[in-house]
């Protein structure tokens, strides 16, 4: 992990309301199950995800939903990294 100060001018916007997806990896039967959270912040998206995964005995993965220009994309804020299933 690497810290550093910044300067909290040098960006351009921020957004308060977030939208969040979240992978949930069924190893056991090759499935995932994704879903859309809104209206949320990233602690109760959190403490929803963990209870979920380990109720089902599932593996996650949770993302915020950006934009670039325009184009959706995806930013893992934490969990599984990549897909589980890919070869």
């Amino acid at each position: 992990m690497h810290i550093r100060p910044v300067d909290p001018r040098d960006m351009a916007w921020e957004q308060d309301r977030a939208v969040y997806r979240v992978y949930f990896w069924d190893t056991a039967s090759n499935q995932s199950h994704e879903y859309q959270v809104s209206e949320a912040d990233v602690d109760e998206v959190l403490d929803w995800t963990r209870r979920e995964a380990e109720s089902q005995g599932w593996t996650y993965t949770v993302y915020a939903q950006v934009s670039d220009e325009g184009r959706p994309g995806l930013v893992r804020l934490c969990g599984v990294m990549g897909d589980p299933f890919a070869a």
